[in-house]
């Protein structure tokens, strides 16, 4: 049997854990599948995931209206490989050895359907990018 590598663990963070990093989070597990360990959080977060964020991944064959907005813990951060954060500023703890990217994209919050594609194909980019780079053999 041959070796294979450890699954590396992403944790994506944005305030409310409503819009970004659940489409984030939502991409990579669609993409990479088991091979990366997902999670996603928020340093504020809402009730609800945003329905407009809802209906754009679904427009794409991603159905995520069963997520919930998670809050950011120390542990979270602790057991992840990689943290990506999308706005959450200096809220995100930091520990040394693990890998921070900061991910300028606009916030959904609030905006239809299609303020939220643009957004959603810029976040699908950069989690093919993010795949490549942590787990190239997770792409078809």
């Amino acid at each position: 049997m041959p070796d294979t590598p450890p699954q590396p663990s992403v944790l994506f963070v944005c305030v409310h854990n409503a819009g970004r990093s659940q489409i984030a989070a939502a991409f990579l597990t669609h993409l990479a599948g088991d091979r990366v360990h997902v999670r996603s959080a928020g340093s504020a977060p809402a009730d609800t995931v945003d329905p407009a964020v809802v209906d754009a991944l679904a427009e794409v064959g991603i159905d995520i209206s069963a997520e919930e907005p998670k809050v950011l813990s120390v542990d979270a951060v602790q057991a992840s490989d990689v943290v990506i954060t999308m706005g959450c500023g200096d809220t995100c703890p930091v520990f040394p050895g693990k890998r921070y990217l900061d991910w300028q994209l606009p916030d959904p919050a609030g905006r239809g359907v299609a303020a939220v594609r643009p957004i959603r194909d810029e976040i699908e980019q950069r989690v093919r990018a993010l795949i490549d780079d942590i787990a190239p053999a997770a792409r078809a």
